[in-house]
């Protein structure tokens, strides 16, 4: 999605770290006109949210998601194992955003389906330009499958 679109893009991150969830939601700030950053906290709610259980009836379909791998109630691992199996959802990108760099996480992400996966710097201007680069990509560059072309 270019700059200027008629259409919004709907972004879920998953997210348990409120400090992370702060830098990810400045990040996505500058680009606040073409994105609607939505979080859940834990992989549950990401999973209400995706198929429109309990609080979230009315949540739109993610254009993609920023998902954390350590995630209390229903680990990341698990959110996307569950995304990727069924096929109504399986198209939503998924980015997997995480402070792991075990090559074991890794292997084990893209062996799921997952879209890319990017280790958290802890640096907080590394983080939010990394989260910048994500949202670019997915929104400027990469063709989404919910988003036409316009």
């Amino acid at each position: 999605m270019t700059t200027g679109h008629a259409l919004t893009a709907q972004i879920l991150l998953v997210e348990d770290d409120p400090g992370d969830e702060l830098m990810a939601r400045e990040a996505f700030g500058d680009d606040a006109q073409d994105s609607h950053l939505h979080v859940a906290r834990d992989g549950e709610q990401a999973l209400d949210f995706l198929y429109q259980r309990g609080d979230y009836t009315d949540a739109p379909r993610p254009d993609f998601i920023l998902l954390d791998l350590n995630l209390p109630r229903v680990d990341g691992r698990e959110v996307l194992r569950t995304i990727k199996a069924d096929a109504t959802v399986a198209s939503i990108p998924v980015v997997v955003l995480t402070t792991s760099s075990s090559i074991e996480d890794v292997i084990a992400c893209y062996d799921t389906h997952g879209n890319a996966y990017v280790t958290k710097p802890a640096d907080y201007q590394d983080f939010v330009a990394i989260v910048r680069q994500i949202n670019q990509f997915w929104l400027d560059t990469a063709r989404l499958p919910g988003i036409p072309v316009g």
